[in-house]
């Protein structure tokens, strides 16, 4: 049974961090690239970083160059979004995304950053 467990979200100030994890299990974890998403309240989802497999290459959405990090651990069928330096803008659901071609992809359920003063 797949499974793409988000946490590491919750509320907090602007100019703070936070550090999100995916935790992933029923499917080979190194085979996929990983990405994470975000919907704000009456807003399309969107793409927020992505990491290919064997972490060779990174991608940012323009919003969080700078700002935001992904990462992954393989050992430990993991992946990460270091956040610094949040804004009010960044408040949204933030999904953990799976994808391998021609294999699919899968979602978690969700974790919720709230960035408010």
């Amino acid at each position: 049974q797949v499974q793409l467990v988000e946490s590491g979200g919750g509320l907090v100030q602007p100019g703070e961090s936070l550090r999100l994890s995916c935790a992933a299990s029923g499917f080979t974890f190194s085979s996929y690239a990983m990405s994470w998403y975000r919907q704000a309240p009456g807003k399309e989802r969107e793409l927020v970083a992505a990491i290919t497999s064997a972490s060779i290459s990174t991608n940012y959405a323009d919003p969080v160059k700078g700002r935001f990090a992904i990462s992954r651990d393989d050992a430990k069928n993991t992946v990460f979004l270091q956040m610094n330096s949040l804004k009010p803008e960044d408040t949204a659901v933030y999904y953990c995304n799976a994808y391998r071609a021609g294999w699919g992809y899968y979602w978690g359920q969700g974790t919720q950053v709230t960035v408010s003063s």
